[in-house]
């Protein structure tokens, strides 16, 4: 699969200067569009999307400074429409725009191209099931809340503490079906995984009782779910188990991710310091 995911990147470079095609990318690494998407965001740590716009203006930066051409003929080459747009995007990326860099030689930003390489460490092996489910339904509180890669994300903070305990522990009441708990749930991405751009996220349980006044109901169709587990130390065993799901886990085995919910349960020690987790993927066969 990171043979694969390479192939792609490599089909990137021989398009920066015309149009990626992401159906034709998810050709060659032989899956969904929307699995190569998720894939890429998790190992990349941006979006496949934000990856190309980045390289295209660092090769266009280039350009700029080498002062053979109109900056327009650059901005056209590039996918830009006008000028305008160029220099928009250019500023976004490299905090100056093209004719100030072009006329003061300015430092540029450079994405460098990346490539994908699996380390093997061979310290543990990852925990996991394979399971059908039925259909089932998830009940809690909703937020919608930004995407954040990286720190903490201080939206789902303050919408898990605008929650009383007295809520929660009604809901938690609820909790009659596999993974039993409350769990945070994840829904409605966008599908380029952008950065800052919005998900559904929800505090919820598993359940077959009636929604309680205030409360969200999402649908969980019937499907294949992967299901990992890890214990250790927060926030660093949840992180990894992230990680190593996308960076080990679906390279090495015949399956991708589809869409639906990702649903995190997280059990934590008395103090704190520790926590058992399991994440359930929705997943199918390649």
């Amino acid at each position: 699969m990171l043979d694969r995911l390479n192939e792609t990147l490599e089909y990137v470079e021989r398009r920066l200067d015309g149009t990626v095609d992401v159906a034709e990318m998810a050709r060659i690494a032989t899956t969904s569009e929307y699995h190569l998407r998720r894939m890429f965001s998790a190992l990349a740590g941006m979006p496949l999307s934000e990856y190309v716009r980045r390289r295209r203006l660092t090769v266009a930066g280039a350009d700029v400074l080498a002062g053979e051409e109109p900056l327009l003929d650059i901005a056209v080459r590039y996918g830009y429409g006008s000028g305008e747009a160029f220099a928009r995007a250019f500023r976004a990326v490299h905090g100056v725009g093209p004719g100030e860099a072009r006329r003061e030689g300015a430092a540029l930003v450079s994405q460098p191209k990346l490539a994908f390489r699996l380390t093997i460490e061979g310290s543990s092996s990852m925990r996991y099931r394979v399971v059908d489910r039925e259909a089932f339904t998830l009940v809690g509180f909703k937020g919608r809340v930004p995407l954040v890669y990286e720190g903490p994300n201080q939206a789902i903070i303050d919408f898990a503490r605008g929650i009383g305990q007295e809520a929660k522990e009604e809901l938690a009441g609820l909790a009659d079906g596999e993974p039993k708990g409350i769990l945070s749930v994840c829904d409605d991405l966008d599908p380029n995984r952008t950065e800052g751009s919005e998900l559904d996220y929800y505090l919820a349980v598993v359940t077959s009782a009636p929604a309680p006044e205030g409360t969200a109901v999402l649908e969980v169709p019937a499907g294949t779910w992967a299901v990992f587990t890890a214990s250790g130390p927060v926030p660093e065993t949840i992180q990894y188990l992230w990680r190593d799901v996308y960076g080990e886990w679906f390279p090495a085995n015949p399956y991708r991710t589809r869409p639906g919910p990702e649903i995190l349960l997280t059990v934590p020690t008395a103090d704190g310091t520790e926590a058992d987790a399991e994440l359930w993927l929705p997943v199918e066969r390649d």
